[in-house]
């Protein structure tokens, strides 16, 4: 049996994709004039620590978040990897300002990463598609399709992701096209004209939270 190869993989800009969207839709096109192209930060943390922190970020303020996640990775000497995670007692992880609750999400996604259920070597994300990857992340207790989503769109930048349950997205796009903000259910199939690009149109639906009703600007837009 031939080894299984990488699926390719588009290596369209997100400038490049805004483009062509801007090209199919006059509404995209009015967001990429007032917004101009997509800004995403580069990725500075390992696939690994980007998760550990959009955990421990959950239903925290940002200051509160960043100190206890300062503390963290001390207490790892600074290597966020998932070894170094699980060694690391229970009672040490609850120290450094962790809920039970998130300690036990932390121990559970490294025990996956280091078992295999959750893959995030390169060459394995290559292989899976993004529901694949959802569906490996969202295994592990407290991560969810969102957060899941969110790490696809801003850590692997993949270009075709639709985070129908976000709000800022559904507000934005409610926003932008003149239309009672859309459910959940709603939004999956409008997003559907914008395929394979839905990744930067759901980046301009939360710009269009900002330009159009004057929400703060947004870290995911900066």
């Amino acid at each position: 049996m031939a080894p299984t190869r990488p699926r390719t993989r588009t290596r369209t800009s997100h400038a490049a994709a805004a483009r062509d969207l801007a090209g199919r839709d006059p509404v995209v096109a009015k967001l990429v004039a007032d917004a101009g192209p997509p800004r995403l930060a580069p990725p500075h943390d390992s696939h690994f620590a980007a998760l550990v922190r959009s955990v421990l970020y959950q239903q925290l303020a940002g200051s509160a978040a960043a100190a206890i996640h300062g503390r963290l990775v001390a207490a790892l000497d600074g290597e966020v990897v998932p070894e170094r995670l699980l060694a690391l007692p229970f009672d040490t992880l609850r120290s450094v300002g962790l809920s039970g609750n998130k300690a036990t999400s932390l121990h559970d996604l490294a025990a996956k990463v280091v078992d295999g259920t959750v893959v995030l070597d390169p060459a394995g994300l290559a292989r899976e598609d993004d529901d694949e990857v959802v569906a490996r992340l969202s295994a592990v207790r407290g991560i969810g399709p969102w957060t899941a989503q969110m790490f696809l769109l801003f850590q692997l930048r993949r270009l075709d992701v639709w985070p129908t349950g976000d709000l800022g997205v559904r507000r934005g796009f409610g926003l932008a096209w003149g239309v009672p903000m859309p459910t959940a259910k709603e939004l999956g199939p409008l997003g559907d004209p914008f395929a394979p690009y839905r990744s930067v149109v759901a980046w301009y639906c939360w710009r269009a939270c900002e330009l159009y009703a004057g929400a703060a600007d947004s870290a995911l837009t900066t």
